[in-house]
């Protein structure tokens, strides 16, 4: 059987009119055709009645069909956000929050997608919240409302959403928590009480009031380099070497500890002592298991965040925990807000790369890099690998022009690199022609 004609080139002929006029004919014929081409248009157009139009129609989609709307509204705000619009973000992205959290709790998440779009919904909201600062009391009732409504919403971080709380917000919570601690909480409650009641002393850089919290806690190593490092961030050094001699004192009398799981307490011990991606996974088992995750990891992340934040390895392991936890897109943006490995980057770029090609060209430009420096025949031949990669992803991101200007300066630098050149025209890579291109020939380097 013969194969099908390469229509390319008669279609290449044809006005843009007339091709849109086809391709919208097959729409109509084609509803996953149309439905892409809807998800493309709201993504591009930043249209913020779309991408509400879009979540109207979510609704009553499959889990699946919902996901990837959702994801091109996320899309939509991300970008009007990175492009400094003056609109006003902060309802679209809210309504996505509570959206999401809805569906997870009626139908939960079998694709395993939805989580993670739950918490980059809150990332964006809190940045929109940011730009255009909504009323104060009413944003710290709904962040009380999600943090109170059981496990299973999202848990959020206050700092993210300090400026738009103002003084005025933030009394409101701590208002709220310190009544509902008066009356005793048990369980969850409990729980995101302290740790919201911590994270106002935080916020407010209330340095006794975060201390005495910390110091009523039942002692761990994390607690007790905590309470330090806030001591001598304060600049209250000698405290801190006082606090630091305590707790390397041994036997000391202390409370009683919680009553908690006693797998559970083991897994965060261990965590605490040698925080990274296998220690945090075996404490999400546990914790999982018992009903206690939701509280945990708040805390296991903000500890893996803050060794991110000192070094790459530690970066590494962040990315490494949550890609365990099947969410690709929150460990791709911890390596791009930290800076990971460039092993775990192009890693998680093969990952992202068919959604988003645009944001994993960097990365395998540097990987290119990386390989043209081991000055080796096999690490040529891979770098043209990814060379090739580079051109499909240009093309698939609309930016095919800037490939062949990249690609240029790349042989005008490295233009001595014979067995470099040799192997990107094997790999059928078609090369600019600057004046000092080696010809195939001798390979001396």
């Amino acid at each position: 059987m013969s194969a099908p004609p390469d229509l390319r080139p008669y279609l290449r002929t044809l006005d843009a009119e007339t091709l849109v006029d086809l391709l919208l004919a097959q729409a109509h014929r084609d509803p996953g055709l149309r439905h892409s081409l809807e998800l493309r248009f709201a993504t591009q157009t930043g249209d913020v009645a779309e991408a509400h139009r879009l979540l109207d129609t979510a609704v009553s989609d499959g889990n699946v069909e919902y996901a990837a709307k959702v994801g091109a509204v996320l899309d939509t705000v991300q970008r009007l956000l990175d492009a400094g619009s003056p609109a006003d973000l902060g309802p679209l992205a809210r309504r996505t929050v509570d959206d999401i959290g809805e569906v997870l709790e009626q139908s939960g998440d079998p694709s395993g997608d939805l989580a993670g779009k739950l918490d980059f919904a809150v990332e964006l909201y809190a940045r929109a919240c940011a730009a255009r600062p909504p009323d104060a009391e009413q944003l710290a009732d709904w962040l009380l409302e999600v943090e109170f409504d059981g496990p299973g919403r999202p848990t959020i971080a206050l700092a993210e959403f300090a400026k738009a709380l103002g003084d005025k917000g933030l009394d409101r919570i701590k208002s709220t928590v310190d009544d509902i601690l008066s009356g005793g909480p048990t369980g969850y409650r409990r729980d995101v009480a302290e740790r919201l009641l911590e994270e106002l002393a935080e916020v407010r850089g209330d340095v006794d009031a975060l201390v005495a919290i910390l110091e009523a806690k039942p002692p761990r190593v994390d607690v007790s380099l905590k309470i330090v490092r806030v001591l001598r961030a304060a600049g209250r050094h000698s405290e801190a070497i006082a606090h630091a001699a305590r707790a390397l004192t041994p036997h000391r009398e202390t409370a009683p500890p919680r009553p908690e799981d006693e797998t559970v307490s083991l897994r965060r011990k261990e965590f605490d002592e040698e925080p990274n991606n296998l220690t945090y996974a075996a404490l999400r088992e546990a914790a999982t298991e018992a009903g206690v995750w939701s509280v945990h990891r708040v805390a296991a992340l903000a500890r893996l965040r803050e060794r991110a934040g000192e070094s790459e390895d530690g970066t590494d392991e962040l990315a490494r925990a949550l890609l365990a936890e099947g969410r690709p897109d929150e460990a791709w943006r911890a390596c791009v807000r930290f800076g990971g490995s460039l092993a775990l980057c192009v890693e998680l770029a093969a990952l992202r790369e068919a959604a988003h090609p645009a944001e994993t060209i960097p990365v395998y430009r540097s990987q290119v890099e990386h390989l043209i420096e081991q000055k080796d025949p096999q690490a040529y031949r891979e770098a043209a690998k990814q060379l090739k990669k580079l051109r499909t992803l240009h093309k698939r991101a609309g930016t095919a022009e800037e490939f062949t200007g990249y690609l240029a300066d790349l042989v005008s630098v490295h233009r001595r690199k014979t067995r470099l050149i040799a192997e990107v025209r094997a790999a059928r890579i078609a090369l600019p022609k600057p004046r000092n291109l080696p010809e195939s020939g001798s390979l001396t380097s």
